[in-house]
Order: C-alpha cells, then sequence, then structure tokens
C-alpha cells in the first residue's frame, strides 16, 4: 500500500472509531484532523467541500468524507476512506440486529452523554478555528453571525441551502473585485470522469425500479429501495429515517419494535447514521439478511452520494477556479460558519449541556483541545471515561 493510502487508512479508521456525535460533530473532527492537525488542505478549501456537500442529497459527512480521500489519494483513496470511516459503525450493527450484542438500555448512560459532551467541545472548537481564518473582517463576522440567528429560527435543510445562497451572493457582490485571474483547474480527464459517475447515477436511479420488477428479484428490489433513499434525501441521517420506515415497515419486511431498537443502537455507535442500513439489512424478514444483507443496504444507501460527490467535484474545481466563483465561495465560507454555529447551539448544546457539571466537563474538554492541543480521540476517551464515573 501506498504512502498516501496508508496515511488515509490509519486516519480514517481512527475517526470511524472515535466520530459520535453526528454529522455536526463529524465535520469538527475532519477539521481538527486534517485541518489544524494533518494540513491536507486549509481552511477555505475545507469550507468548499462543506458547501458542495450541503447541496447535495444524502450524508453531508460522508460525502465530506469521501471528497477528502479522493482529493489525497484518487479514486482509491476516497474508497478507502469512506470504508474505514463507515465500517465500524456497520459492522457493530449488523452484531446487535444479529443478537450476538446487546446494547441495553443506552439512552441515559454515562458514557454516552460524555461522547455528547466531548462533541461540543470537538464542535465548538471547529467553529473557533475556522471562523477565525474565514471571518476575518466584519462584514463576513456579521454575515456569519446573521444567518446563525436566521438558522435558529428556521431550521432545516432548506434554512441551510438558502444560507448557502445569501453568502454566495453577499460574496459576489461585496469580494468580486478583490478576485482577479483565473486559477488552475482540473483537466478533461477529471471532467470526464464526473461526468460519467452522474451519468452512472442517474441510469441506477431511473433504471433500478424497472429492473427489480422485470427480474423479480428480491435482493434488487431491497437495493433499489435503499439507492433510492440514498438519493432523494436532503439533510442527513435522521431526516432519511421516515422514509426507510415507510421502505421497511409497512411491507413486513422488518417488525416496527425491531426497527426503534435499531435506531436506538444507532445512537450509541460511532460514525454515519445512515449505517443503520445495514442494521435494517441485517434483520430483513425479505431478500438477503444477516451479514449479506447487512451489506447490501449499506451499500445501497452509500452509493448515490459518492457517485454524486465523485461526479460534481471536479465541475465544482472548474467553477472555484474563476475570480467571480472565488469572490462568491468567500461569502459562502463565512455561510458555513454560520451553520456550524446554528447547529453547534442547535442540536450540539442544547442537547449536551445540561447542567453545570455538563457545562464544566465540556468547558474542560474544550480546554484540552485549544490550549494543551490535545488530540480529538484522547478528549473522547477522557469524557466517555468521565462520562461513565460522574454522570
Amino acid at each position: 500500500m501506498q504512502r498516501p493510502l496508508g496515511e488515509i487508512f490509519t486516519a480514517f479508521l481512527k475517526l470511524g472509531l472515535i466520530s459520535f456525535g453526528g454529522p455536526v460533530a463529524h465535520l469538527g473532527y475532519f477539521h481538527e484532523e486534517f485541518v489544524v492537525r494533518r494540513k491536507w488542505l486549509n481552511e477555505e478549501a475545507y469550507a468548499d467541500l462543506v458547501a458542495l456537500c450541503q447541496f447535495l442529497p444524502g450524508p453531508a459527512s460522508s460525502q465530506v468524507v469521501f471528497a477528502l480521500g479522493l482529493r489525497r489519494g484518487g479514486l482509491p483513496g476516497g474508497l478507502i476512506a469512506s470504508l474505514c470511516f463507515t465500517l465500524p459503525s456497520a459492522m457493530l450493527l449488523i452484531l446487535f440486529a444479529l443478537g450476538v450484542s446487546s446494547l441495553g438500555e443506552i439512552g441515559n448512560a454515562g458514557w454516552l452523554q460524555g461522547l455528547k459532551l466531548a462533541a461540543v467541545a470537538v464542535v465548538a472548537h471547529a467553529v473557533v478555528g475556522m471562523a477565525t481564518k474565514l471571518c476575518p473582517d466584519w462584514p463576513r463576522r456579521t454575515l456569519a453571525l446573521v444567518l446563525a440567528a436566521a438558522l435558529l429560527s428556521w431550521p432545516g435543510v432548506v434554512g441551510q441551502l438558502g444560507a448557502i445562497g445569501i453568502g454566495a451572493t453577499f460574496g459576489w457582490i461585496v469580494y468580486r473585485r478583490r478576485e482577479k485571474g483565473n486559477l488552475p483547474a482540473p483537466g478533461p480527464a477529471a471532467s470526464r470522469s464526473g461526468a460519467i459517475a452522474l451519468t452512472l447515477f442517474a441510469i441506477l436511479l431511473i433504471g433500478l425500479p424497472f429492473a427489480a420488477i422485470w427480474t423479480d428479484s428480491a435482493g434488487l428490489t431491497v437495493f433499489d429501495r435503499f439507492y433510492r433513499a440514498g438519493s432523494l434525501v436532503f439533510g442527513g441521517g435522521h431526516v432519511v429515517l421516515p422514509l426507510l420506515r415507510a421502505e421497511v415497515v409497512p411491507p413486513g419486511w422488518i417488525r416496527d419494535e425491531s426497527f426503534l431498537a435499531g435506531y436506538g443502537a444507532a445512537q450509541a455507535v460511532p460514525g454515519p447514521l445512515f449505517t443503520f442500513a445495514a442494521y435494517l439489512g441485517a434483520g430483513l424478514e425479505y431478500g438477503p439478511s444477516g451479514w449479506g444483507g447487512g451489506l447490501l443496504c449499506l451499500v445501497a444507501i452509500f452509493l448515490p452520494a459518492l457517485l454524486l460527490v465523485g461526479g460534481a467535484l471536479p465541475f465544482w474545481e472548474l467553477l472555484r477556479a474563476r475570480p467571480e466563483a472565488r469572490a462568491a465561495l468567500t461569502g459562502t465560507n463565512a455561510a458555513v460558519v454560520g451553520i456550524l454555529l446554528a447547529a453547534f447551539v442547535n442540536p450540539v448544546w442544547m442537547e449536551g449541556v445540561r447542567g453545570a457539571v455538563h457545562f464544566g466537563i465540556a468547558l474542560a474538554a474544550f480546554a484540552a483541545l485549544t490550549f494543551a492541543k490535545a488530540p480529538s480521540w484522547l478528549v473522547v476517551v477522557g469524557c466517555a471515561g468521565v462520562g461513565a464515573a460522574l454522570l
């Protein structure tokens, strides 16, 4: 294995084991690991990737993972990053579905509350770091604060997309005279590969339902249902849950109590919530089940996100090479800070900090990240231990 691929493997496997707290917290972990510590990319490039993935349907944090791996190690790097980040939680949920593991009543577990407080510290650290670099003047600081306040009043994916659009318009108006000259852009080979990925995404989206009917294959029918769930849902894991329930519970593929039990287990594992699909696939009473069913549904729900990112990224890089687009992205980056700030307040802070003791633990974790430069994995382990002992 070449060194960049080995580095990708170890970095994302570690993140797949410690990234608790949901998609916003994941973005904080990625910022700490790849912008602050490893310096794979700068603040602007990272915010650009986040903005792109906010525009696309599917799990935003998993799309950022694939994009980071793709930038670092090409297609092999993107696939390795996605597998390492996704498989730890997917395997735990498949084991839970098969009855090998039982997490019991986890909703009020002290260690789980400690992990939520670690997420508070990690996201706060990321917001402060990104705001320092991406909002260096008062126009951008004001924009980020106004958009954060607006998103707290009107949460949801529509609000997030609107915030990015407002940020782009603001940047183009205020900063377009500052940007001059084109930057190097991706070559035609990258654009061709992007077009192929987008074409394949569309062919599967349109063709899978007909193929499932024509072949009368249970496996293909299951793959189609989960592929469409990953293709058409904006807003991340919690938004896809009602759609998945409508696909698997009414037809009798899985019982409602089993669906809810799996959702509870998914809250206690690291990584993306979309790995809940692996639990569902392992427990299906229709078509493939067990390890085969779990992996089939896992691939089906994540494949659209990978195709969309792989298809859109070359054109995104082509766009941001133009000075007008760079001016717009200046405002978009400030909007991303506002989006993360709003998400930090609700749900990260409101769900994580519920009293003075919680606040003290989160503050100590933030200080460890900011002043002691402690690695994020150590902060996560420490918060889980403190939570188990005190909460």
